[in-house]
């Protein structure tokens, strides 16, 4: 077994003797999505590295960091291909939800497509709470998971042929776009996303590259941690507490994986 396939399984729980098949996706997503935080620690702390398969294997598997979407998304990649599935990646545009349109960023959200006996499925553990937890057919059919309903719909624009819709439990009570891609640009080279990166950490209207942004799936609900303010839904409850720097990282220390790996006060100002 390649030390990827080890690592990874024992990140997420899974043991080194057990066969992932088709059926076993919605488990591995799921225990992904509650063991490796959505995070923008490394881009706020200006410790940006290549993007490569070692940097994310040694980020996020060794120094059991969290990470962005080409980061989450191209581990699970890896991950995916060494227990023999077809998988590619592509990059998408995410939805801006206050100003109803898309990003003006262009293409920042990388995600993969699995192939599975001839069908097309979006495989994604990058996309903050919004989370499926389950491979979502490009077919249009909706799937249910414990975070959800989830379901691609197919259009025909310049941005994309896709676009993922979600409605999030105790969130959202009508569909809500998430981003939209284009099916078959795919991604040739992990090498790619050093671009996707330079855009995430440079640009002005980039959302991550200003204020600290901590998310994670839990066995309750959800739970996202800012500069400002510690949000907890569990239970159909949520509780949003206001909070300093001090706090921020007595927070991160407690909740998150990565907090354990703040050895000073976040840099706020």
């Amino acid at each position: 077994m390649t030390e990827i396939n080890t690592l990874f399984r024992k990140r997420i729980g899974v043991p080194d003797d057990e066969k992932i098949t088709f059926d076993m996706l919605g488990e591995i997503l799921e225990k992904t999505a509650k063991a490796i935080p959505f995070d923008n620690v490394d881009i706020v702390e200006n410790n940006i590295a290549e993007v490569t398969k070692e940097n994310i294997i040694h980020k996020i598997l060794i120094k059991h960091e969290g990470g962005l979407c080409y980061q989450l998304n191209s581990l699970l990649h890896f991950f995916l291909v060494e227990n023999g599935f077809e998988v590619q990646m592509v990059r998408g545009i995410v939805y801006n939800q206050v100003t109803q349109d898309w990003y003006k960023l262009g293409r920042t959200h990388a995600v993969n497509l699995l192939i599975h006996e001839g069908k097309k499925y979006l495989v994604d553990t990058g996309f903050g709470i919004n989370l499926s937890l389950q491979p979502v057919p490009l077919d249009g059919t909706s799937i249910v998971s414990s975070n959800g309903e989830f379901r691609i719909k197919r259009v025909d624009t310049e941005q994309g042929d896709c676009i993922f819709e979600m409605k999030v439990n105790n969130r959202d009570s009508e569909w809500k776009t998430g981003f939209i891609f284009h099916s078959k640009q795919l991604i040739r080279d992990l090498s790619d996303f050093n671009d996707l990166q330079k855009i995430i950490v440079e640009k002005p209207e980039s959302p991550f590259n200003k204020n600290y942004l901590l998310a994670q799936l839990t066995d309750a609900g959800h739970m996202t941690l800012t500069d400002t303010s510690f949000t907890r839904f569990a239970d159909g409850e949520t509780v949003k507490e206001k909070i300093d720097g001090a706090m921020f990282k007595k927070l991160a220390q407690k909740h998150f994986e990565w907090g354990s790996m703040l050895t000073d006060p976040p840099h706020l100002g």
